[in-house]
């Protein structure tokens, strides 16, 4: 199956897929967030501020991530790494929460089941611009990518490391996972896991460690069979490596707030009255 990007022209100006998910993964996830916050009947704007710090911080840590991998200027319109937007989100976020007053742990909790949505739907953007794909593949729901970024020709895949027999045609499109979609799949699954175990009965912070965990066992997995250019330890890459962090992180948290008892809602998010 040929695949091509999914691009909306209104003169010289051009919406990507990748954008419009971007925005649906924002909005979506800043929707998840602020019902959580109507169940516990906490003030509700406190998913607009999650969101606006998310947008600002996430953009700018995946520009500087992918500058201190690759160079290049700070307001160019390409570049960014999901790892680097997740750090740059998560400081936002926090400062913002402590700006509020707002616990650290009661944050981290809210924005679990959310972060795992807005994941989800940010990878369907990926395959919308047909980037972030697999190694070639004979499975029956492989596709190819004929002007992806790159395309899954034989020359382009084999600038990024896979091998091909000699003599291969360069100009050949190859069928490849479309991990994009494998990676969709598992994180709104995660998204629904978290989101029904949202009452649980352990302290502050056992959810977003199950968040952590899942993200990066996810991500260690599928980074398996895509391709990458960024192979730093041996045969694993640097989204391997922060994916090993985060689930060392996760199981922390676990452990730690596993028998803690629940805490009181923060008094900041509490609504006024009268």
């Amino acid at each position: 199956m040929n695949v091509y990007p999914f691009e909306i022209r209104i003169g010289g100006f051009a919406i990507t897929g990748y954008g419009i998910m971007m925005m649906a993964a924002f909005l979506m996830a800043g929707w998840a967030i602020q019902l959580d916050l109507r169940r516990r009947r906490l003030d509700e704007d406190y998913a607009a501020d999650i969101v606006v710090a998310a947008v600002v911080g996430g953009l700018l840590g995946a520009k500087l991530w992918y500058m201190a991998l690759h160079g290049g200027p700070l307001l160019s319109r390409g570049g960014l790494v999901w790892y680097g937007g997740f750090l740059g989100g998560v400081a936002a976020v926090l400062l913002n929460g402590w700006r509020k007053r707002v616990p650290l742990l009661f944050t981290c909790e809210l924005c679990g089941p959310g972060l795992a949505l807005g994941y989800g739907l940010g990878r369907v953007g990926c395959f919308l611009v047909n980037d972030d794909y697999g190694v070639p593949s004979s499975l029956p729901w492989a596709m190819r990518f004929p002007k992806g970024l790159p395309a899954t020709t034989v020359a382009d895949l084999s600038a990024s490391g896979v091998s091909f027999p000699p003599g291969t045609d360069p100009n050949l499109v190859v069928a490849v996972h479309a991990t994009q979609l494998y990676e969709a799949a598992a994180m709104l699954a995660v998204f629904a896991w978290l989101w029904h175990r949202r009452d649980h009965r352990h302290g502050l912070g056992w959810l977003f460690g199950c968040y952590l965990i899942f993200a990066g066992v996810e991500r260690f997995l599928v980074e398996l069979i895509r391709v990458k250019d960024d192979r730093f330890f041996g045969s694993y890459s640097l989204a391997q490596a922060v994916s090993v962090g985060l689930v060392l992180a996760g199981l922390y948290f676990i452990v730690r707030y596993r028998r803690a008892a629940p805490q009181a809602e923060p008094a900041a998010l509490v609504p006024k009255t009268g």
